[in-house]
């Protein structure tokens, strides 16, 4: 069965991509100033439920403030939803992967009222059903209180297998019963090769591999 010969878990291969929430400090000093008027009633926040952009009035205004915390790194979270990244970030993703990502300009400027570096507003719009859950280790949660009946609980000691015919060609992409991002090795790499992420500097981005026991 393809279940058992092709999809077992293996280190290295497959992780889950998050802000490196380990950097000390009062994070980045980024603030969404139009935030607000950017809104639909009733939400929150910017992102709406079923991902990606509803139709912006305004280009997202953001401001650097060194007394709030530090200059962004290439990736961030936090921003009404979505992820803050670079302009070479962005490069790297839609060279890998251009389905999995949508982007907003940002009007970002420093403190001072000048023009900073570029950066834009992203969000991960590839969700599909790949995870194996014969092959995998993980607690599977099955409960009306979810939204979608059943939720993938990745804490504790974890090994996921994916299926390969479901992923296809997709390199990154969310999952239909969690709400976290996963990517590749090929994503990864590439990242690597771009000199975004070193051995000793993660530049924002967090790798966590999927098979930790």
């Amino acid at each position: 069965m393809e279940s058992t010969m092709t999809n077992q878990p293996r280190k290295g291969e497959f992780f889950e991509l998050e802000p490196d929430a380990r950097r000390k400090g009062k994070g980045h000093g980024v603030v969404f100033e139009n935030e607000q008027a950017l809104l639909t009633p009733p939400r929150l926040i910017l992102l709406p439920k079923t991902g990606g952009f509803p139709p912006l009035r305004e280009t997202p205004r953001l401001v650097y403030h060194p007394h709030q915390g530090v200059p962004p790194q290439d990736l961030e979270g936090g921003m009404s939803g979505y992820w803050l990244v670079s302009e070479r970030l962005r490069q790297v993703m839609e060279t890998v992967d251009p389905d999995a990502f949508v982007f907003a300009d940002t009007d970002y400027r420093l403190s001072d009222g000048s023009k900073g570096p570029t950066y834009f507003l992203c969000d991960v719009v590839r969700t599909l059903d790949a995870l194996d859950e014969e092959t995998s280790q993980l607690n599977i949660e099955i409960s009306d209180e979810f939204e979608a009946g059943k939720y993938y609980g990745l804490t504790g000691d974890v090994r996921l297998a994916f299926k390969r015919d479901v992923l296809g060609s997709g390199h990154v992409f969310r999952l239909a019963f969690h709400g976290g991002v996963f990517c590749d090795r090929v994503f990864k790499e590439a990242v690597e090769e771009a000199g975004i992420t070193t051995a000793g500097k993660s530049s924002g981005l967090w790798f966590y591999d999927v098979v930790n026991c």
